[in-house]
């Protein structure tokens, strides 16, 4: 038996295709353990974010430090990150990946500096107008404390640079020793972040929202997490700008017969070894083909370092045939995944008729692992049915836009009277006997 269940089409949505809101999902015992060990109770994951959020709005500094030392078994050690810490990792990090981390970095700034030349842009006409800066200062969360994402601090910073945010600051969760991983030193230093604290999770965002000593205040906060943050940015939002809610990553590799069954199952796997609670899913025309993937995927999880994580993972995701290339479509359209992968003839016909999908990856030249990297666009996308309604985060997020209303005294005489009426008709006089004080003034 393979780790790739393989359902028909009838059945997919109540199996390979259905989500479980990610906000409900059972923790894990060591984690429940931990929670017990620290409160003192046995409190739901949204129960411990209230309460992370309200010590730090308390105690600031000594709350952070306190959470991210015990949950990431940090030493301690100062909050910010000085700059002999970015130099020594520098020389730690191997040349050749510095250029690595260089040439990301160089390929998402181009791509973000021709999205920003399709961006809004400030205009004035007729006495109307809008003017758009960016945000004063962003929040980078740089994620991954077992396994380091030095990707995802450039995916996420380089973008608030190019819109030209003039404060760009990072947290991050610290090493056993106290030590921040150079690798996320390194890319922080090349995407533009300015300064970076240790601090994780819950605590590392309500740092951010309110303030402390140390951590400066920010406008609004960027970049994927794990539950707690994702719980803390539901929790904060009004109090602080938030980007959006990031759930386990998730792949769609829309399939016909002509696909090569070993690039289907890489694809898969990709995605896989992420997490356990990511989400790998074949959508394909051919039961042979499904069954010809499934046997790939089992060869190749016997090749992977994350092995047990991929397999988890792909258990949790599935093959689903359909009829046609028609009814495909239309199941990846409902499912609105993060990453729609097509590997069919004439890839690219299809484009046009993807309504939803975080990003599209066309063709075996495009797989979505050159979009983690060196692709260009922002590998920050929506997940868990989001794309339904949002968007990569780009540019545009770091920017805010301004209304602007400089009205004549013929433009008051032409619209104030109709303004005098509505506010009458809603009952609201004072309203109104500010239009009409004016034109009787004129």
């Amino acid at each position: 038996m393979t780790a790739l269940r393989i359902v028909m089409a009838s059945e997919a949505r109540a199996t390979v295709l259905s989500r479980a809101p990610l906000l409900d999902a059972p923790l894990p015992e060591a984690i429940r353990a931990s929670i017990l060990g620290t409160f003192g109770a046995p409190l739901t994951a949204a129960e411990v974010v209230t309460r992370i959020i309200e010590d730090v709005r308390r105690e600031g500094d000594a709350a952070v430090r306190r959470y991210s030392q015990r949950f990431d078994g940090s030493a301690d050690a100062p909050m910010e990150v000085m700059s002999e810490e970015f130099d020594a990792a520098e020389v730690e990090v191997p040349e050749a990946l510095v250029r690595a981390i260089e040439f990301m970095a160089g390929r998402v700034r181009t791509f973000h500096s021709m999205q920003i030349d399709h961006a809004p842009t400030s205009f004035q006409r007729d006495g109307l107008g809008m003017v758009v800066r960016p945000i004063g200062r962003a929040g980078v969360y740089m994620t991954g404390n077992i396994a380091v994402l030095p990707s995802s601090v450039v995916h996420t910073a380089v973008p608030a640079v190019v819109a030209g945010v003039p404060e760009v600051i990072g947290v991050t969760a610290a090493r056993p020793d106290g030590s921040v991983h150079p690798l996320k030193l390194v890319a922080a230093r090349r995407a533009g972040v300015q300064r970076v604290f240790r601090a994780s999770g819950a605590q590392a965002l309500a740092a951010l929202a309110f303030g402390t000593e140390t951590i400066p205040r920010v406008d609004k906060i960027f970049g994927p997490g794990n539950l707690f943050v994702t719980l803390a940015k539901q929790q904060l939002y009004g109090q602080v700008g938030i980007d959006a809610l990031y759930g386990p990553t998730e792949t769609v590799v829309l399939a016909d017969d002509s696909a090569a069954p070993d690039l289907c199952a890489a694809d898969l796997l990709a995605q896989a070894e992420h997490d356990v609670l990511a989400r790998p899913v074949l959508i394909t025309t051919s039961e042979a083909h499904a069954r010809a993937v499934a046997e790939a995927v089992e060869a190749q999880l016997a090749t992977l370092e994350r092995g047990a994580i991929a397999r988890a993972a792909i258990e949790r995701g599935g093959a689903v045939v359909a009829a046609d290339i028609d009814e495909a479509l239309a199941l990846a359209n409902e499912f609105a995944p993060e990453h729609l992968c097509l590997l069919t003839r004439d890839a690219a016909s299809l484009v046009p008729r993807i309504q939803n999908a975080g990003g599209i990856f066309v063709g075996d030249d495009s797989p979505e692992v050159l979009g983690d990297y060196v692709a260009g666009p922002s590998h920050v996308m929506p997940t868990g049915g989001s794309a339904r309604f949002a968007s990569p985060l780009s540019v545009m997020d770091f920017l805010k836009v301004t209304s602007t209303i400089a009205l004549t005294a013929d433009d008051l005489r032409t619209i104030g009277p109709a303004a005098a009426m509505l506010a009458r008709a809603e009952g609201l006089t004072a309203h109104a006997r500010s239009i009409e004080l004016r034109l009787e003034g004129h």
